[in-house]
């Protein structure tokens, strides 16, 4: 039986509006996918963040990144990605280095580490999906994404 997100929180008044039904619907299934994949990371250390920054520059491995590169593609927007990369050079996940040419220039770049690591996690990580969405028909989820993607881009 799927219950509805008033029978989850126990809501005996219907919502304001269908616009606040469906924001919160999307926020109670973030905190939980998101807690589920918190508990598949943490294991290894690291934060969901770290994670993807991990996951970025793997992607951007070898030339690696300037931090508002690493900025721009995070899934999460955060005004202090500096210190994120400070910790994360800290804990060896990372390196960086200056520009010889344009000494503005910082380039951060996935290490050895910090590649294990986000190796390590592929697997784990497409199970817990597998697990959170498994249920869900390829058609459904594609309609899921799509209508993601529309209620982002709202004018």
């Amino acid at each position: 039986m799927t219950l509805s997100l008033r029978d989850e929180l126990k809501q005996r008044k219907p919502f304001g509006s269908v616009q606040h039904e469906a924001v919160l619907n999307i926020l109670r299934t973030s905190h939980l996918l998101t807690d589920g994949f918190e508990g598949v990371i943490k294991p290894h250390g690291i934060t969901g963040s770290q994670y993807n920054v991990l996951r970025i520059l793997r992607g951007a491995a070898p030339g690696g990144l300037c931090r508002n590169d690493v900025r721009e593609r995070l899934l999460n927007r955060m005004p202090d990605v500096t210190r994120l990369l400070d910790r994360m050079e800290q804990s060896g996940l990372v390196s960086r280095s200056r520009d010889g040419d344009d000494r503005r220039i910082v380039t951060t770049k996935i290490t050895r580490a910090g590649m294990r690591i986000v190796n390590d996690l592929d697997e784990p990580v497409a199970k817990q999906h597998q697990q959170q969405l498994g249920h869900m028909s390829d058609e459904q989820l594609r309609t899921l994404v799509r209508l993601l993607t529309v209620a982002r881009n709202s004018p």
